[in-house]
């Protein structure tokens, strides 16, 4: 991939990560829309509009170039030592969940009782870290990639399990947005492998839509959890019941002495 198209598809994702449209563009280079999305599709810029849209999202050119250059070296997991820095602190994880979910830090102050030098500084600790960098006048840029996710038995993994997770299900699920089923059958290995492959796209179109929604305003937005599992399983009151397998003869009598 060239420079340039790096940087034009930076822009494409900053655009689409603040809500930004071709006609938002098109306005602020006083262009048509059309010719917007032709400047896009031929990746014809000039350093000038360039600067210019940069300037609509709030970037200057250094920090596009900045971010270009990261896209191939995001993070995808954290060590076992940073999910447990972040899970030993109530306040640093809820900053976390904020910021992956693309909060500004005012929106975080206006939502929760956090002073804003102490949420500067529950920012420069994700910095050091290396989930975000944290920019001038205190804007927030993720490092993580598409498919970043917590280490499978790893801290954040634990804490959800002995914290989130019975907190989560500890709910009638009666409104009209709430859901909870449980089904039980018997299924062969082939029947559960497609199921598993179902439950994937499921997490896949659930990221997707997750994205798609960022482009709205965030009183527009509810955190939303959805939780998957699949496992061979009986209850323990009927396996309690199950008669002993019987025991194996040996592979050969001893012989006589």
């Amino acid at each position: 991939m060239s420079e340039i198209t790096q940087l034009i598809a930076t822009l494409k994702r900053e655009l689409k990560r603040q809500g930004r449209t071709y006609r938002d563009v098109a306005a602020a280079l006083k262009l048509s829309e059309p010719s917007v999305k032709r400047l896009f599709a031929s990746e014809q810029f000039t350093l000038e509009r360039l600067v210019e849209v940069c300037a609509l999202l709030g970037l200057t050119l250094a920090e596009l170039a900045q971010e270009a250059g990261q896209g191939q070296q995001r993070l995808r997991t954290l060590s076992p030592a940073q999910e447990r820095e972040l899970v030993s602190d109530a306040r640093l994880l809820l900053v976390t969940v904020c910021a992956l979910n693309h909060w500004t830090m005012a929106e975080m102050l206006q939502a929760y009782r956090l002073g804003e030098a102490e949420c500067v500084q529950l920012l420069l600790r994700l910095d050091r870290l290396k989930l975000i960098t944290l920019l001038p006048a205190n804007r927030i840029r993720l490092n993580v990639a598409r498919d970043f996710d917590w280490l499978p038995g790893g801290p954040i993994r634990q804490y959800f399990r002995e914290q989130g997770m019975p907190e989560f299900i500890d709910s009638a699920f009666g409104r009209g947005d709430e859901s909870l089923d449980f089904v039980h059958g018997m299924l062969t290995e082939s029947a559960r492998a497609k199921l598993q492959a179902e439950l994937r796209q499921l997490r896949a179109r659930f990221a997707l839509l997750h994205e798609e929604s960022l482009a709205a305003p965030l009183p527009q937005r509810r955190g939303t959890g959805l939780l998957l599992a699949l496992r061979e399983w009986e209850p323990a009151a009927f396996a309690q019941l199950r008669r002993a397998p019987a025991r194996a003869l040996p592979a050969a009598m001893p012989s006589s002495p």
